[in-house]
């Protein structure tokens, strides 16, 4: 009996010496903005320089968390997926490559740039959320600009886009793809407000 008594307190002694499994981490899925303006119809070119912004968010969509709605006026959050940055630091580049590739300008920069630029483009993002209120999800992805004339101090045009993209499956993922579709058709709209106004004025 002692030496059974003994072997069961060395076997719990080294039961408790051993090393704890690591614990379980939690998998997030991270997504990007990624999408290329529709080919347009090439444009005449002016010799001016647009600086674009970084974006600016309306509260609740200034967040890496990835939004939904399930009713009118309710936002929540996936827990285990987000955006790999804000939404809006992340349009700005896409912004600038959508206007430069337009061909509308002498040069499209971001701001903050030691260009003397004569145009500035300022954005903000209204709304960018998938609803599950109906079936299937969608996509809203609501985007506001600013066409300002920095010389003249004024601005030349202000205007709402507006966008919305049927979801290819009802979760996160699906709600990416329909969030990047949507986008493309935005970063076109936004190349051709850019040009179309500077053209008019």
């Amino acid at each position: 009996m002692k030496r059974a008594g003994a072997t069961f307190a060395a076997l719990a002694l080294l039961a408790a010496c051993a090393p704890l499994p690591p614990p379980q981490a939690d998998h997030t899925n991270i997504y990007v903005l990624e999408a290329m303006p529709a080919a347009g119809t090439p444009r005449p070119k002016h010799d001016l320089v647009l600086e674009v912004t970084v974006p600016r968010a309306w509260p609740g969509f200034d967040t890496p968390q990835m939004a939904y709605t399930q009713r009118a006026d309710q936002l929540a959050y996936f827990a285990k997926n987000r955006w790999v940055d804000t939404p809006a630091n992340m349009l700005a580049p896409l912004l600038v490559q959508a206007v430069e590739q337009s061909g509308a300008f002498r040069a499209v920069v971001q701001a903050p740039s030691l260009a003397a630029a004569d145009l500035r483009l300022d954005t903000e993002i209204v709304r960018l959320q998938q609803d599950f209120s109906m079936r299937p999800s969608r996509v809203q992805f609501t985007l506001q600009a600013q066409l300002i004339d920095i010389r003249g101090r004024r601005v030349l045009a202000s205007t709402e886009f507006d966008e919305t993209e049927v979801a290819p499956s009802d979760d996160p993922y699906g709600g990416v793809i329909a969030t990047n579709r949507a986008l493309g058709r935005l970063l076109d709209q936004v190349a051709k407000f850019c040009a179309e106004t500077t053209a008019e004025r």
